[in-house]
């Protein structure tokens, strides 16, 4: 495992951002659903796992998954197995689709990642709630729908911007 000092500061600066956006609440964008908002906490583990590979992707997602344990925003956050175990995947998981499908095309491919890194965190943490009896099975269904539709698309759309954003940035850097 190389773990560089950048790669340990990247983690570290997504790992506050996805704080900053639980503790300010910035991190929830209002949506047209009955449970009102969908998050993008989750966007800075799939800009670690796209930008910096699948080990920067684990420990942001550990990070986040710590401070959902620490500060649960339902009870079955205050399970580890829901709140934290899921979410060392969502970085891995983007970097993979994001590795296998850039030279395809590398906005397709940051799509692809975002989707595919919000699908990864909505259907294990429900799926978790579910298989640990904290939800029946139809309402982690309804939540992942009503939830998990709008925070994939937003997260398909931020994850595009951010990468190409921060991509050009460190072109001009070189």
């Amino acid at each position: 495992m190389n773990l560089s000092v950048r790669k340990i500061v990247i983690s570290g600066i997504l790992g506050a951002i996805s704080i900053l956006l639980g503790v300010t609440r910035l991190g929830f964008i209002p949506v047209p659903t009955p449970a009102g908002h969908a998050t993008i906490m989750h966007i800075p583990v799939i800009l670690g796992g796209i930008l910096e590979g699948p080990v920067v992707g684990l420990i942001t997602g550990v990070i986040f998954g710590l401070f959902s344990f620490l500060q649960p925003g339902a009870p079955f956050f205050a399970d580890p197995l829901v709140s934290v175990l899921p979410r060392l995947f969502i970085g891995v998981v983007a970097f993979l689709v994001y590795y296998s499908t850039k030279r395809i095309n590398k906005a397709l491919a940051c799509i692809l990642a975002g989707a595919l890194g919000s699908i990864t965190n909505t259907v294990l943490v429900l799926g978790m709630a579910t298989w640990r009896g904290y939800l029946p099975p139809e309402v982690s269904i309804s939540i992942g729908v009503l939830h998990g539709v709008p925070e994939l698309v937003i997260a398909a759309i931020l994850t595009v911007i951010l990468v190409k954003g921060i991509q050009r940035i460190r072109t001009t850097e070189d």
